[in-house]
C-alpha cells in the first residue's frame, strides 16, 4: 500500500492507495509549529483510524508547497514506516515537458495535478485546482506543460474582505438564492461564489483566445464542487486528482528494490 501525502498551505492531504484504488483520504491542518514526532503520531493515528497499520505501508510519496513543514512531515513518516519517502520535484520523471522560464520553481502540487489530468484526459487541457490558492494549469498536446495562473483562493479573498472591513461579517460559503442579493451576507456570498465562477469563465475564454483553441477543462480541490456548477463552461470534476497524480508519479519513478 502506498502512503500519499500532499502538504498544502492550509491542509495536509493524506491517502492510502492499493494498486490504483484510493482506500481512503483524510485532511489535517497544516501547522508550522508541529515537530516530526507530532506529525508522525498524527499520521499514524489517521492510518489506524482507517484500518491501516504501519506494516501495511510499503512506501510513501510526498509533495509540498510549504518548506518549513516538509522536513517535519518527511521525518515523521520515516519514523513510522522506516523508509525514505519519495519527494515530488521538477527533476523527476513527470511525463511532462515543463515549458517554463524556471522549471525548478514550479509548485509540486501543480505538477502533480497536471500529470494526473494528462493520464486521464487527452490534451489540450486546462486544470483548475481550488485550494488556498486557485491555480489554472495549461497542458498542450505533446505533454507540454505551459504554466498558467495563480489566483487568491476563495477563503483567502473572503478572509481579506472581512478582515479589512469594519461592518462585513464572517459568513459561511453557500450558493445564494440570486445574484442580486437583498441582505449583506447574501451579497457577500453572491460576490464570492458567482464572482469566482465568472472569473474562471473569463480566464478560460482568455486562455482559449491566447492559445488559439479551446481545451477540455478539469477541476479539482475542496472548493471546486461549490463553484464549478455556477460556471458557464463545461467543467469535468476530478475530486481525487491529487492523490491519483501522486500514485502515477510514484509508479513512474520507483526503481526496483
Amino acid at each position: 500500500m502506498l502512503l500519499a501525502i500532499d502538504i498544502g498551505n492550509s491542509n495536509i492531504s493524506i491517502g492510502c492507495i492499493r494498486g490504483d484504488e484510493i482506500c481512503f483520504e483524510v485532511r489535517i491542518a497544516t501547522d508550522r509549529a508541529r515537530t516530526s514526532d507530532q506529525y508522525g503520531v498524527e499520521i499514524k493515528s489517521m492510518l489506524e483510524a482507517n484500518g491501516v497499520q504501519k506494516e501495511d505501508i510499503r512506501d510513501c510519496i510526498i509533495s509540498s508547497v510549504v518548506p518549513p513543514v516538509f522536513n517535519s512531515v518527511w521525518a515523521g513518516v520515516y519514523k513510522i514506516i522506516g523508509r525514505r519517502p519519495m519527494v515530488v520535484d521538477s527533476s523527476m520523471d513527470t511525463g511532462l515537458e515543463l515549458c517554463l522560464d524556471m522549471p525548478s520553481q514550479a509548485g509540486a502540487d501543480r505538477i502533480v495535478v497536471a500529470a494526473a489530468a494528462l493520464e486521464r484526459h487527452e490534451a489540450p487541457l486546462i486544470i483548475i485546482d481550488m485550494g488556498t490558492a486557485t491555480t489554472m494549469e495549461v497542458v498542450e498536446p505533446g505533454a507540454r506543460y505551459m504554466g498558467g495562473v495563480i489566483i487568491p483562493g476563495i477563503r483567502v479573498s473572503l478572509d481579506a474582505l472581512t478582515g479589512r472591513t469594519a461592518q462585513l461579517p464572517a459568513i459561511s460559503l453557500g450558493r445564494p438564492g440570486k445574484v442580486v442579493a437583498s441582505n449583506t451576507a447574501d451579497c457577500m456570498r453572491s460576490g464570492i461564489m458567482y464572482g469566482t465562477a465568472c472569473m474562471l469563465d473569463g480566464m478560460i475564454d482568455l486562455m482559449a483566445e491566447e492559445l488559439g483553441h479551446s481545451s477540455a477543462v478539469i477541476a479539482t480541490g475542496g472548493l471546486a464542487p461549490f463553484i464549478t456548477p455556477l460556471c458557464r463552461h463545461a467543467i469535468i470534476s476530478e475530486p481525487d486528482l491529487l492523490l491519483r497524480g501522486l500514485n502515477s508519479l510514484y509508479k513512474r519513478n520507483k526503481k526496483a528494490d
